[in-house]
């Protein structure tokens, strides 16, 4: 469901508002997903959130208890540990099954590999020491690390995502490694389809202003629904041109790139750095004019007239971008017409739909009635030379 911050008034009637007032923003995340959404309602976006996975943990499941025992059994000369939540789930299922000792002794007796700071700090509450860390946190830094290292003939674990790493098993076989995977858990479509599709429909609807991705198969999950409801296609479409796509890290965003989709990721992996880099990247990507001597920013479901922010009902934003495409010409009622949703033939729809949205600006001037032709925006006459040919 939408969940809008309420803006409240400050002095002398200011609009206190965050960066990222009047944006929409998407949320996939299963896990820490009420953090991240908090994180952007407290900078005043609208959030949608849809869990586009859900984690099965196995500690019930055959394939890791044989696994475990395997790797007891016979000791690995690698093993690296790939997630935070995937090493403390099997450290933790193997306590279960009386093996935690054991396990905890064979790794530590082994050269132990941590992706980044999360699994370092889980394998070092298990009372064990990384050999080595990357910067990056990137597998792809980790199989530079163990090929450079030379594997031919020797063991590596690898503690699994929950879906198959791309090219790095394939890799350290292909170098000639026994590659032994460590299934920790499993990502699976949720239960409950529904809140994915209602996202999936706001995406390809330009509903959406920009969507965060926080692991790849979130992404890929989305990509998968919407190609079995047939809008794989337009989904792509708006990723590339209307909806920014936010992934959290370099790893997460190689199902959108394998697809041509570009991305946008913060230096820092966390939650914290991605809401800030959406706080610069959606306000400068938001269509600013100057009308009727006021400074005009279109956002995705509000406008901020002369910083004041003034929501707007989706039928009024159809026809404030329509007019905005080419600001200061005169756009007929029948074009706007056809920008109304399921507004039909009647051309009445279009009037009623202005009055509304020249109510919510609180500046019936920003936008001209052009008797007998239609409406256009009252572009400041210094800016016309540069929207002439808009």
């Amino acid at each position: 469901m939408y969940e809008q911050q309420r803006s409240d008034a400050g002095p002398e009637g200011a609009v206190e508002h965050g960066p990222l007032a009047g944006f929409t923003v998407g949320v996939t995340a299963a896990r820490r997903a009420e953090e991240l959404g908090a994180l952007l309602q407290r900078r005043g976006a609208a959030v949608l959130h849809a869990p586009a996975l859900r984690i099965v943990p196995l500690a019930d499941d055959g394939e890791l208890l044989a696994a475990t025992k395997e790797l007891i059994d016979q000791a690995p000369d690698v093993v690296v540990a790939t997630t935070a939540i995937g090493f403390r789930g099997w450290i933790e299922a193997a306590d279960g099954w009386g093996l935690g000792e054991q396990l905890l002794a064979r790794l530590g007796g082994v050269e132990l590999l941590a992706r980044g700071p999360k699994v370092k700090g889980a394998v070092r509450a298990a009372g064990l020491t990384e050999e080595w860390s990357p910067s990056s946190e990137s597998m792809a830094e980790v199989l530079d690390r163990l090929l450079e290292e030379g594997v031919d003939g020797r063991r590596v674990a690898v503690q699994l995502h929950g879906e198959p790493l791309p090219g790095f098993v394939e890799s350290l076989r292909a170098a000639g490694a026994e590659v032994v995977g460590v299934p920790v858990y499993r990502w699976m479509p949720p239960e409950d389809i529904t809140p994915l599709d209602r996202l999936l429909d706001a995406a390809v609807s330009r509903g959406l202003d920009a969507i965060t991705f926080t692991s790849a198969p979130a992404a890929v999950s989305l990509f998968s629904r919407a190609e079995q409801r047939g809008l794989l296609a337009e989904l792509v479409a708006a990723l590339h041109h209307d909806v920014l796509p936010a992934c959290v890290g370099p790893v997460t965003a190689l199902p959108l790139q394998a697809r041509g989709v570009p991305t946008v990721s913060p230096e820092r992996f966390r939650l914290g750095p991605l809401v800030q880099l959406l706080c610069q990247e959606l306000p400068v990507r938001a269509r600013a004019l100057p009308v009727a001597g006021h400074r005009v920013e279109i956002r995705g479901h509000a406008v901020l007239v002369d910083g004041s922010l003034r929501p707007v009902p989706p039928a009024g934003m159809s026809l404030l971008r329509a007019l905005a495409r080419r600001p200061g010409w005169v756009v007929p009622r029948a074009e706007l017409l056809r920008a109304l949703p399921g507004a039909g033939r009647d051309e009445h729809a279009v009037e009623t739909a202005m009055a509304r949205l020249r109510t919510a600006l609180g500046t019936p001037k920003l936008i001209q009635t052009v008797v007998k032709r239609g409406y256009r925006l009252a572009l400041d006459p210094a800016a016309d030379a540069k929207y002439a040919d808009g």
